[in-house]
């Protein structure tokens, strides 16, 4: 992933920004609903990638076949960031075999195919909208969230477009929005209004947190379900302290009634290094959160070389 990837890391402010005063909204709603307890918060976490040959003989046995990939990852994580479908809309025999290898509990959170969202911009797309639509709530049961990407050059003066089109997508369909402009966050009265915006449709906005580019990472909820995409440094030890300050920050979150949450982490660069960082935000969330995640079995990589 080269969006907000940076060379030198010394630089860059990781800490985490406080969260967006509209949040309080989001947790004033929770409140009011709640009256018998708060629930186990439902954590789905995974990264964005199956196909990886990295990752036989460490995440899949080292019998593994390319074709195993995806029902080997189903077995080791609960969720993926769908990219795939950023460049496909995908086929019913596509649907299918998604189907078929996932397991219970497990999601597929597909994105929004860039011809509808980068290169029409969200207009003019009403067939392509109900063929990936179609598509993808077909997955039924193993569908989570699906991601809108806007393109970078999709500025808050088009909000009346985003608009439009999220009312057109139907009720069942969970949506997350991410932004990338920089004027949405700029100013924090548009951000605010923006937030509110999403609430009133009952959509969901996406945090990134990327180290060149510490505005998306907007602290910001329009819901009680967190959308994040963590992008880490390739095993870079500021991977894990940022980890720990999500977690501590997740505990506050879960508290305060945060009801869902979709954690997606890239390691960086072909994502070698995501499953062992995934394993990490696991141990640290059922530590430190209370939950009860799957941990996924990861064997060390058997270096081929001399015996000497």
């Amino acid at each position: 992933m080269e969006f907000g990837k940076v060379q030198n890391l010394s630089n860059v402010n990781f800490s985490l920004p406080p969260g967006a005063a509209f949040n309080g909204r989001i947790w004033s709603a929770v409140e009011q609903i709640q009256h018998s307890g708060r629930c186990q918060p439902l954590v789905s976490i995974g990264g964005p990638v199956w196909a990886n040959k990295d990752y036989v003989g460490k995440v899949y046995p080292s019998t593994a076949k390319e074709k195993e990939f995806l029902h080997y990852y189903t077995r080791q994580f609960n969720t993926i960031e769908l990219n795939l479908t950023h460049y496909q809309i995908p086929t019913l025999g596509m649907i299918d075999k998604w189907k078929m290898e996932a397991t219970d509990g497990f999601t597929y959170c597909p994105k929004f195919p860039q011809m509808i969202s980068h290169e029409r911009q969200l207009v003019a797309t009403e067939g392509l909208t109900e063929e990936f639509v179609n598509a993808v709530l077909s997955l039924e049961e193993y569908l989570g969230m699906t991601f809108l990407q806007l393109p970078p050059n999709f500025s808050p003066d088009k909000w009346p477009v985003l608009e439009t089109y999220l009312k057109s997508l139907p009720d069942e369909l969970d949506v997350a929005v991410e932004f990338r402009h920089p004027d949405w966050f700029s100013k924090t009265a548009v951000w605010q209004q923006t937030l509110e915006r999403l609430f009133n449709l009952h959509r969901h906005v996406v945090i990134t947190d990327v180290a060149g580019r510490r505005d998306v990472l907007h602290m910001g909820l329009s819901s009680p379900v967190l959308t994040l995409r963590f992008i880490a440094n390739e095993g870079h030890p500021t991977d894990y302290s940022r980890t720990d300050a999500w977690v501590q920050r997740l505990k506050t979150w879960f508290e305060k009634g945060l009801q869902r949450a979709y954690l997606f982490v890239h390691g960086g660069g072909d994502n070698d290094t995501a499953p062992e960082l995934i394993a990490y935000w696991i141990r640290e969330l059922n530590k430190h959160c209370g939950l009860n995640l799957r941990q996924p079995v990861l064997q060390p990589k058997v270096v081929q070389g001399s015996l000497f």
